[in-house]
């Protein structure tokens, strides 16, 4: 069992940055690859990034290549994604979770979520 919290979510002008980060308690967070999603009012869960066990790999979805970075510190249980660049299209809430293998693209391949946190990018 693997709990997830998150944090670091707000209201940002456009253009603007925020840092959301996760913390995992229970098994051994340097054996699940770790990712981000997001999810608006009314949308599906849409990924964001991932970065796996060792964070040598990482995946970005195509609306945020180039403004997001999704990071990790196995010595401290975290995964971190700093948001710059951000725009009003970004707001959502995000939702941290963790994978033991599989496509990391997708959510169904998860096996821990966190609660989620919002990001509000005002224009």
């Amino acid at each position: 069992q693997v709990q997830l919290v998150e944090s670091g979510g707000g209201l940002v002008q456009a253009g603007g940055s925020l840092r959301v980060s996760c913390v995992a308690s229970g098994r051994a967070f340097n054996t699940y690859a770790m990712g981000w999603f997001r999810q608006a009012p009314g949308k599906e869960r849409d990924f964001v990034a991932a970065i796996s066990w060792s964070g040598a790999n990482t995946y970005y979805g195509d609306s945020v290549k180039g403004r997001f970075t999704i990071s990790r510190d196995n010595t401290k249980d975290t995964v971190t994604l700093q948001m710059n660049n951000l725009k009003p299209e970004d707001t959502a809430a995000y939702f941290c979770a963790a994978s033991l293998g599989g496509d990391l693209y997708k959510a169904p391949y998860y096996d821990y979520w966190g609660q989620g946190t919002q990001v509000t990018v005002s224009s």
